[in-house]
């Protein structure tokens, strides 16, 4: 048994690939390691905290992007209508997206989403938009949560990737989906076209 084993051998980069020494010809030999073709990037140990636990797959947020590749990413992510989260517990995620919103997001953005959060209305920071003036889709709410964007950098360190999703479907419940149904009942129907009586003879002038 070898407690802490990466004080003693080395941790790949790529937790999915195995470590390379370059000062020594040894092996890692750690039996959990060698089980899974050397990769160091294991399951949580039991009774632990899993970072993770939805297994959602995204690029890394540290990642260094151009701005083009930036840009590119955020129109993508705008075709994102949809979260990779288990619909079945859509309610309790949009419950859990809300606390974490109030606590990591209302500073600025406001608990009514409107950009009027205290931080703001204090005079020590402006220009946060009212989301019910944006056009964002749940993709493109997580993309900036994860990358960033203008003045908001990214909160990928402080929101796990599942809660990063929570907290985008709750803004897209909560600030979005209001006012689409306010715009649908406030449009007023276009007037049906007069439809012209079939078979009518117009009468001669007296």
């Amino acid at each position: 048994m070898v407690y802490f084993p990466d004080m003693y051998f080395p941790v790949a980069y790529d937790p999915l690939m195995k470590a390379q020494d370059a000062y020594s010809k040894h092996d890692n030999e750690i039996p959990a390691f060698v089980e899974h073709n050397g990769a160091t990037g294991l399951s949580p140990v039991d009774g632990t905290v899993a970072q993770n636990k939805e297994g959602v797959v995204e690029e890394a947020a540290n990642s260094k992007m151009t701005t083009d590749q930036y840009n590119a990413g955020y129109d993508a992510s705008k075709l994102e209508i949809t979260s990779p989260l288990d619909p079945a517990n859509k309610a309790k995620d949009i419950e859990r997206g809300k606390d974490l919103f109030n606590k990591t997001c209302a500073a600025c953005h406001g608990v009514g989403g409107d950009g009027q959060g205290p931080i703001v209305v204090s005079g020590a920071y402006s220009g946060v938009p009212n989301y019910k003036d944006r056009e964002i889709t749940v993709g493109s709410v997580h993309y900036v949560l994860t990358h960033g964007r203008n003045s908001m950098g990214s909160y990928a360190g402080q929101l796990k990737p599942g809660d990063r999703w929570r907290v985008a479907m709750y803004v897209m419940d909560a600030f979005k989906a209001t006012a689409a149904v306010a715009t649908t009942a406030t449009t007023p129907a276009a007037p049906e076209a007069a439809v012209p009586a079939a078979n009518v003879t117009p009468s001669a002038k007296k």
